[in-house]
This record gives structure tokens, sequence and C-alpha cells, in this order.
């Protein structure tokens, strides 16, 4: 039975590596197809334009993974990132439904806590109502959307022609969040994702916690028996994700200059797509942060390399949907795989 156990992991630690692997040579083979068709693709101005796409997508990613890993998932990501940004917006600039302004610090950790509310609601009803999470997130998905919507008034909010403009230093502080330019013209949003693969690749493979996600996921009964607080750990997987998304919503508000109604649009399945993409398992169990990160890096140049091939952006989704049901559907046969010769070692094993 050990022996069969350790042939096990083996098989999965082999296959995680080609997996990696597989995807390494696909972002080369990307690159190279791209660039023989559209020489533009490796230029250092289409590069930034592409490390720039990634900063939202790698963030809420980075906490999606944790989630997935749990055996849940977070639809709500791409409207909490357009709430956070317009709670900012509309309380520091005003001009929505409400009728007052607050300073921009005030603004910026009320666009925060409304994104940890979402959170802490999926949480609640996911845990304490025993709602799945499919069912869970969306509904907060459109509760989120609407809010962004009546609180926003469906306005386009833009700090540099407000009427009346806030004070300067509050323009210059919130512009240097993600908007500056650092060496090389790479925005200071850049730093942002670096230091969120970081935290995260720390969190999931050299912490407790990580470890703990990893077990649960992998086998909640065995957690539960374990008297592990599988509860808990949900709880925070989905303040995490509200959290990132919240963030990453402030931050390309900072970058772009202003935010409107229509910001959210199709984040949260690029995120689980670059999630899946990666490694991770729909049923929980199993993702790395490295492959999240490939995955995110494969996904932005996909949707580069075809928009610079001229492909329509309705096609550009239908490939990204392909590749993706060919990733879970790939996933699903190498795990089969290893079950079956998992089995066959410990007949051989038992007949030994």
């Amino acid at each position: 039975m050990a022996q069969s156990s350790s042939s096990l992991l083996g098989n999965q630690r082999v296959l995680n590596s080609l997996r990696t692997l597989g995807l390494a040579l696909a972002i080369v083979l990307i690159a190279v197809i791209v660039q023989s068709q559209r020489p533009a693709f490796l230029s250092p101005e289409n590069l930034l334009t592409l490390v720039r796409s990634m900063v939202a997508l790698g963030m809420v990613a980075c906490a999606q993974m944790l989630v997935i890993l749990l055996g849940e998932i977070d639809l709500s990501v791409g409207a909490v990132y357009g709430l956070a940004a317009t709670v900012t917006a509309t309380l520091w600039l005003g001009g929505g439904s409400l009728p007052f302004t607050v300073p921009l610090l005030v603004a910026l950790a009320a666009g925060l806590a409304m994104a940890l509310v979402a959170g802490g609601i999926n949480g609640f009803l996911t845990v304490r109502a025993g709602l799945p999470s499919f069912i869970t997130t969306l509904g907060i998905m459109n509760v989120a959307d609407g809010t962004s919507l009546l609180i926003g008034n469906a306005t386009t909010f833009t700090p540099a022609y407000n009427d009346p403009l806030p004070p300067e230093w509050e323009l210059d502080f919130f512009h240097g969040l993600g908007g500056a330019l650092m060496r090389f013209d790479i925005p200071v949003e850049t730093l942002w994702l670096v230091a969120a693969f970081i935290l995260f690749w720390i969190l999931r493979h050299r912490t407790v916690f990580g470890f703990r996600l990893l077990a649960m996921g992998g086998n909640p009964e065995a957690a539960r028996v374990a008297r592990l607080p599988l509860k808990k750990y949900k709880y925070a997987v989905f303040l995490l994700s509200s959290l990132m998304a919240g963030i990453a919503g402030i931050l390309d508000f900072s970058y772009v200059g202003s935010v409107g109604p229509t910001q959210s649009s199709a984040l949260s399945f690029q995120v689980i797509a670059a999630v899946v993409i990666g490694g991770a398992s729909l049923n929980g169990g199993r993702g790395t942060i490295v492959g999240t990160l490939l995955g995110v890096v494969l996904l932005a140049m996909l949707n580069n390399g075809l928009a610079l091939l001229g492909v329509g952006s309705f096609v550009q989704l239908l490939f990204i949907g392909l590749v993706t049901i060919a990733a879970v559907w790939l996933d699903l046969v190498s795990q089969k795989l290893i079950r079956s010769a998992g089995q066959r070692a410990a007949r051989s094993g038992e007949a030994a």
C-alpha cells in the first residue's frame, strides 16, 4: 500500500514537471509563430503592453488558485474588481449616486472594504449556508455589478478632469500607485504583480497554510477527521480572492486614469482560464504558483498575439475557450492514467 502511494506520488510529480515544461514550450512556440508573422510582437513597446496586460490577470489569478486548490471557485472576481474601483472613484470624486465626497485615503480604504465584504459574503454563503461556490459567487457577481452601476450611476470617472479637481497631492499619490512609469517606461503596477507572485509563492509553497490548503483540497474528508480548520481556510481564501481583485481594480484605475461601468468585463473567465491552463485541478488538491504564472503568460500572449494577427475579439474568446477546455480534458486524461498506473502498481505489489 505504501509502495503504491509512493508510486502514485512519483507519477504526479513527473506529470507536474511535464506540464510545466509543456507550458514553457507552448509559450516559446507562440512567440516564434507570432514573431514570424508580426515582427512587432517582440518589440519593446509590445512587450511592455504584454506585461501590462498581465498585471490584473496575474494578481487575481494568484488568489483564485488558492480558492481552486480547495475545490471551490470564485466567479465574482471580475465584478469585485470593478466594484472596488467604482466605490473608490465615487467617494473620492463625487458625481455618482452618493451626495458627498471623502479624502482619497478614506475612499481607497472603503473600496478595499467593499471587496472584503464581497469575499466575506462568498465565504459565509459557501461555508455556513452550504451553497455551492459556483452559485454563491455567480450571485455575488451580479450583486457587485449592480451595486457598481447603482453607486457610480453608470458614470465614467476621470480624476485628472474631474470638477472640482482633487488636491494635487492626492492626484500625484493616486497616479503613483500604479500609473507612474519607472525606467524603460515600465509601469509601477508591474512591481505589484511581482510582489503578488512572490508573496503567494511563499504562502502556497513555504507555509503551513499552503500545505494545509493542499491537503484539505486533495482529501476534504481526511481533513475533517484530522480536525483541520477547513471552514476557516475557505473563508480565508475567499477573502484573499476578493481583496486581490479589489487591489487590482484600484491599480488599473490608477494606471488607466479612468473607471467606467464596463471595466470588469471578462476578467473572471480569464482568471479561471489562466489557473486551469496552469495545471490547477478544478476538483481541488493540485495547483502551483509557478504553473499559474505560466498560465497567465500563455493567456496574455494568446490575447496579444491574436490581436496582432488581426483576429477579432469574438474569435479570440472562442479560441481561448477551446484552449481552456483542452487543458481541462488533458488534465482529466492524465489523472486517469496516473490512477491506472497506481492501481497496477498496487496489484503487482499484492501479487508479489
